[in-house]
């Protein structure tokens, strides 16, 4: 394996089992020897740094939708299930809004050590299988909750195919979940890295310029385009490094490479609040949290990884 395929959420050889979508007796079958996530507004059910999966009939799943298939794991079938119109108790709800929720919201038919966490939170303590299965899950229901309407003829639309599709009985068109590309990169110009910040990240985090694909264009073009109107920056050949599913809400992030041919940095205030050259000593320092201004991306993220992995010289 690649050291690009250890990222977080990469492949874990997960058998999605697409065969079984398509049969409705023999996913009953699978169901029944099953096991099922609940995710409650797009946070899964955890103990302690494992998924909380649990058996068809369980009392949690009384207020859950119609579970969706994610695959084999091993002898095991894995399902999930949307449990976001169950209401915890007063005082235990999500946080409204912000980077990173922080609350853990505990169902009163399970033990304490059982919650439903962030993902952001837990995703580098997961096994690379338990890690695809949740992103799986997180994306899939997201998209079924975002999507419950016809995008042909707007009438309500119902989920087919184990949720892996979506069919209006009004007008028998399909939908299929969507995921959006996005381009990250990695930036260089001799021993430094083109690193900005959002004004709405936590202070001081910086991160590789990232944005998406637009229709009709190349990832090429997308990573000079972007780079380009954010920082000003012209960028030369491109490379691909790694990929990363990214489940807030539906990404994939396509890492690249690429040197820079200017250095100037004309920054688009609209898109980024800072953008700076950063040497490898400077993330260096940032990395071991001692830089007086830089903290590196969230670990987990792909940003983090490449980073990461320049530093260390083994980016393939």
């Amino acid at each position: 394996m690649r050291i690009a395929e250890t990222v977080t959420f990469g492949g874990s050889a997960l058998d999605r089992a697409a065969a079984l979508r398509r049969d409705p007796a023999l996913l009953a079958r699978a169901l029944e020897g099953g096991t099922i996530l609940p995710v409650w507004r797009g946070k899964p059910l955890m103990r302690g740094e494992a998924p909380g999966w649990l058996s068809p009939g369980h009392p949690v799943l009384s207020r859950a939708e119609a579970p969706l298939f994610l695959g084999l794991d091993g002898e095991t079938p894995r399902f999930a299930a949307d449990l976001s119109d169950w209401s915890p108790e007063a005082g235990a709800e999500a946080v409204a809004a912000g980077f990173f929720d922080p609350s853990v919201q505990h169902h009163p038919a399970l033990d304490p050590d059982w919650g439903f966490v962030e993902l952001r939170g837990i995703m580098t303590l997961l096994t690379p299988r338990d890690a695809e299965l949740l992103a799986t899950a997180k994306a899939l229901l997201h998209w079924h909750r975002s999507h419950r309407f016809c995008a042909t003829c707007g009438a309500p639309s119902q989920p087919a195919m184990a949720g892996w599709q979506r069919t209006c009985p009004a007008c028998g068109a399909h939908h299929f979940p969507r995921t959006d590309p996005v381009v990250i990169m990695l930036v260089t110009r001799g021993n430094s890295v083109l690193l900005g910040r959002n004004a709405l990240w936590p202070e001081g985090m910086f991160s590789l310029l990232a944005g998406f694909v637009e229709p009709g264009e190349t990832i090429e073009a997308a990573v000079r385009r972007e780079v380009a109107e954010e920082t000003g920056i012209l960028c030369g050949p491109v490379s691909y490094l790694a990929s990363q599913p990214w489940p807030f809400p539906a990404s994939l992030m396509i890492g690249a490479r690429t040197e820079a041919l200017t250095e100037i940095i004309t920054l688009d205030p609209e898109e980024l609040e800072q953008a700076r050259w950063v040497s490898r000593e400077e993330l260096v320092s940032a990395f071991a949290g001692l830089h007086p201004q830089i903290k590196p991306a969230r670990n987990g993220a792909i940003a983090h990884f490449l980073l990461r992995n320049w530093l260390a010289d083994r980016l393939d």
